[in-house]
Formats: C-alpha cells, structure tokens, sequence
C-alpha cells in the first residue's frame, strides 16, 4: 500500500512538472473503441523531416505545420482500409479542422496522381488535401510500415502518437481525444 502511495504521488509530481504529459495522459485516458490502438508515446519523438509534395508538386515538410496539432495519415490508392478510413478523416477535419488542428493526408509510394484524384471523388472526399510521398522519403524515415499509419504532431512538430491500421476518426472517442489535446493550447 505504501509503495502504491508512493508510486500515486511521484507520478502526480511528475505530471505538475510536466504539463504536457499530463494534457497527454488526459487524452490518453478518452481512448476508447478504434482509439484504444492509438499509443502515446512516454516523451515525444523527433518527425521526419524529408520533404513531400503537395498535389501540384510544390514541396512540404512537416514543419511547415508547426503551431498546431496535426494528425498525419499515410495512405495508398491501393489501400482498401484506407477507402474506408478516408471520409472519417475528412469528418474530423470539418468538424476540428482549423487554426490549432489539421488533418494532412499523404499519399506514400506508387500513386498516380489521376488516381488519387478518382479515389478521392469516389469517396466522396473533398476537404482533404492530396499531398504525396512517390519516393517514400518521409514514411521511410518515419518507420511506417504497412498502411494506413496515422501519427499525432504536437504543435513543436514532435511525434506524440501513433495508430497503425485503420480506426474510426469520426467517432466520438476520436475527437474527444483531439479536443482534449487542444484545450492544451
């Protein structure tokens, strides 16, 4: 009993010294369904920084999205989780999308643009941008393996968290566990 005290207060401690653990932790405590696949990591991880490109070719990196959360989907047109995964994707983007959160989808590998575009409007997706990976650089960098990956950035552009298959981001314990990141900010 005394080391579960113990144990109660050094983690309580930790958690008043390091705010962003504890905004971590709340979020983390929301999991529920799909999300109970979404791992937090204990301290936060370096993103990659090799450049991809929007649709149109102009070059991005990750940091061109720092000072906000963003949720970052690795997807392929041949993705078949990924076709079901999109719309939610695009449902949270309009439903939390904006100044302090945004949803950026990347085309990793292999994906013609013509038919990104035609996977897109087959869905019924139009709120998402059509970024891509043909080289795979940056999912390479990012150890993604298998699609879809879905990881979170904190606004400083470090990894947060990470889901590997697909999971239910219209759901109500999706965007509890985003709201609950950006009450933080």
């Amino acid at each position: 009993m005394k080391r579960f005290l113990l144990a109660l207060i050094y983690t309580g401690a930790v958690m008043l010294a390091n705010p962003a653990s504890a905004d971590i932790s709340a979020a983390a405590a929301l999991r529920d369904g799909d999300m109970k696949k979404l791992n937090f990591h204990s301290e936060p991880k370096p993103a990659g920084t090799a450049e991809f490109q929007t649709f149109d070719g102009a070059p991005l990196t990750l940091a061109d999205y720092a000072g906000k959360y963003v949720l970052v989907n690795f997807w392929a047109t041949w993705c078949a989780p990924c076709r079901e995964e999109m719309p939610q994707l695009a449902e949270l983007q309009d439903l939390l999308g904006g100044d302090r959160f945004e949803v950026v989808t990347i085309a990793t590998g292999r994906n013609p643009p013509p038919a990104m575009k035609a996977f897109f409007a087959e869905i019924g997706v139009t709120s998402l941008p059509l970024n891509r990976d043909p080289k795979s650089l940056l999912s390479r960098e990012m150890g993604v393996l298998g699609l879809p990956i879905t990881v979170i950035l904190n606004p400083e552009g470090q990894e947060i968290a990470r889901l590997q298959g697909d999971a239910d981001w219209a759901s109500d314990s999706a965007q509890a566990v985003l709201s609950s990141l950006l009450e933080t900010m």
